[in-house]
């Protein structure tokens, strides 16, 4: 496949019109290698680790969820350098997809809302909600043991989730005009938590962007490097 079918396919997935406003200029094909694309590899971040894993790999494309290169680039040092010598060197394409695939169908919060099962979801401004059948201890257990609890809580009906960092006072008010009965995120800061309207459950920004990247690779058959456990052959 051409490396710009490939963008075609995955604007055709996450159109690029989704991505929040500092998004700009920070998703899509941030570093150009080879035309052609055979090998794919997938992860939430491009560390140097992740990057050495999919030059292993043959990787033509790696693709991740948070882009490395967030402030203008003036220049090229430490490990920026270092992660960039890494891509340059194996004539590497990095692609990345962020706010516009939180936002997506099909996308982070939808693949949150599988893993932990949630029923008649319906779409917040920058999440969902949707009916919970399992318990605090089973969504601790599918979130890898890594939540917090502020506030009182023995149970969830209804969970509202923003994949990421999204304990934002806003987003809190609307989930609980909506009907939830708690609220999931990550990054909680102690001046939210105190004047929340609901429940918060903390977890890391991994744990709940991660599974999207995963299922990322799962349907498209691709390797997840992110996760040794995880990595499935590469077409």
């Amino acid at each position: 496949m051409h490396v710009r079918a490939f963008i075609g396919e995955m604007e055709q997935l996450a159109p690029p019109d989704l991505a929040e406003e500092f998004d700009r200029g920070r998703i899509g094909l941030i570093v150009e290698g080879r035309p052609d694309i055979v090998n794919v590899c997938c992860a939430l971040d491009a560390t140097a680790s992740v990057v050495k894993r999919a030059v292993e790999a043959g990787a033509d494309m790696l693709v991740v969820h948070h882009t490395p290169l967030w402030a203008p680039v003036t220049a090229l040092t430490g490990e920026t350098a270092s992660l960039m010598r890494q891509l340059l060197a194996a004539n590497m394409n990095l692609y990345v997809m962020h706010t516009n695939f939180d936002h997506c169908s099909e996308g982070v919060n939808d693949a949150l809302s599988e893993l932990l099962s949630l029923e008649n979801r319906i779409p917040l401004s920058s999440g969902v909600i949707g009916s919970c059948k399992i318990s605090l201890e089973e969504l601790a257990r599918r979130l890898n043991g890594n939540i917090r609890i502020w506030g009182e809580l023995s149970s969830i009906s209804r969970l509202a989730m923003v994949a990421g960092s999204g304990f934002d006072p806003a987003f809190l008010a609307e989930a609980k005009e909506a009907g939830a009965d708690a609220f999931l995120s990550a990054e909680l800061k102690h001046s939210v938590a105190r004047s929340s309207p609901l429940p918060c459950i903390e977890a890391t920004h991994y744990a709940l962007e991660a599974p999207a990247m995963r299922r990322l690779a799962l349907r498209k058959n691709w390797q997840y490097l992110d996760d040794p456990i995880k990595i499935r052959s590469i077409i």
